[in-house]
């Protein structure tokens, strides 16, 4: 949720922000009416509370003739105190819901606009030309034995797979890979549960906007998460945090669960769009002064990881339309995909500022030992569909791949031959 003194002091600021990502302005009054209804409603019942308080000092310096009538006075007042709580709950309530429909305020500087109207920031590497017609991932993936769909539709339905022999090695030494590069930057390791209660699925901003993508599991009212970045989000809910010594990194390896709703005919084949995949995600809680420098020092890890990987890729500022209703700014790095003479995201690491840890309840002590609300930040350090532009890049005329030199160690050997 945005803070809101901030919408009090800058409403057309945060307007702005509605129109850039394409959503309703309208939200932004609603939330301020609901705001000062709930204001009036406390001062009210505040008041009345007062005042029933006083009458019970009064009635008992009262004498014995006056008593009956106080106390008839007391009756009716705490009739109307009742009255006053009970519409203070109902404002309560309009307050939170006017407030949760409400996305972050995007950073100024953050593109305006939809999925298509990113800007291109850098770009990395130059795509090779092969002197060879260049197969897909998933055509190599088959034909080196390391990916099969036909079995992972047989047993799950579309959009499941199996990683087999060097496939499940490639995986498993890009994730490790991505832990050893965390651990050595200061995160800490979490292996975190994959299913979460909803105050916690909808602390971080996934019931919104995302909601269909969720798995949900009714009779345990729990849902799978979609990123491990859920489970970290909750694992300081309602604390107070000291982050005197500096940020709290944890680094998330889970596998994730997207029903892909709204997402039918595209990119059906192969592993680049499927309902469970494995990642390590990075999670931060740090104060709101150091969020936007903790953003850029993501951002440089996840191109360190990429550069291990020996793939070109390009750096984009995503407009805000596409940032999802968390993030106030984001990131994304997409790797080259030769097939698809297209750049395909591999990497995305957002700034939630304090929209996340203010559901949450996540706050920390500032230097004069006041509790504050933290900011959070996320991103992806690896995951399954690198596979892909592993693949493709790494291609040669024969059939076969050769794996990335920061790969061997973990895969045990430098060519996946046919």
């Amino acid at each position: 949720m945005i803070d809101l003194r901030f919408l009090r002091e800058n409403p057309e600021a945060v307007r702005a922000s509605q129109r850039a990502r394409g959503e309703d302005p309208a939200l932004v009054d609603a939330l301020l009416e609901a705001d000062a209804a709930r204001r009036s409603a406390v001062a009210t019942a505040d008041s009345l509370r007062a005042e029933h308080k006083a009458m019970g000092k009064v009635i008992g310096k009262a004498s014995k003739e006056e008593r009956p009538a106080l106390l008839a006075a007391a009756t009716d007042m705490s009739a109307k105190v009742k009255e006053a709580e009970l519409a203070q709950n109902a404002a309560d309530a309009d307050l939170d819901a006017a407030h949760r429909a409400l996305s972050n305020v995007i950073q100024d500087g953050a593109p305006a606009g939809g999925e298509d109207d990113y800007v291109v920031l850098e770009t990395v590497g130059t795509p090779k030309e092969f002197d060879f017609e260049p197969k897909d991932h998933l055509e190599l993936g088959e034909s080196l034995r390391l990916i099969d769909m036909e079995r992972g539709a047989k047993v799950s339905g579309s959009r499941f797979y199996f990683l087999t022999g060097f496939g499940a090695m490639l995986q498993l030494g890009l994730l490790q890979l991505a832990a050893q590069k965390a651990v050595a930057n200061g995160f800490t390791m979490m292996i975190p549960p994959v299913l979460v209660r909803p105050e916690i699925m909808a602390g971080t901003g996934f019931l919104g906007q995302h909601s269909a993508e969720i798995y949900h599991l009714e009779e345990d009212d729990l849902y799978l998460v979609g990123t491990s970045e859920v489970p970290l989000a909750g694992y300081h809910s309602d604390e107070i945090l000291d982050l005197s010594a500096g940020p709290k990194r944890y680094a998330g390896w889970s596998s994730c669960f997207r029903r892909e709703a709204g997402s039918y005919g595209k990119d059906t084949r192969g592993i680049i769009r499927v309902h469970q995949f494995d990642k390590v995600e990075m999670f931060v809680y740090t104060t709101p002064e150091q969020a936007d420098a903790e953003h850029q020092r993501l951002l440089a890890w996840e191109r360190e990881m990429l550069a291990a990987i020996e793939v070109p890729y390009r750096v984009i500022d995503v407009a805000a339309g596409d940032l999802g209703s968390s993030a106030a700014r984001k990131f994304d790095c997409e790797a080259w995909v030769p097939t698809q003479q297209a750049y395909r995201e591999l990497t995305s690491t957002s700034n939630c500022t304090t929209f996340q840890a203010r559901r949450l309840s996540i706050r920390y002590r500032d230097e004069n030992g006041k509790a504050q609300v933290a900011a959070t930040l996320n991103g992806t350090l690896a995951t399954t569909r690198w596979i892909v532009a592993i693949l493709e890049n790494h291609q040669q005329a024969d059939g076969s791949v050769r794996v990335p030199e920061a790969l061997v160690p973990f895969v045990g050997t430098e060519v996946l031959t046919p």
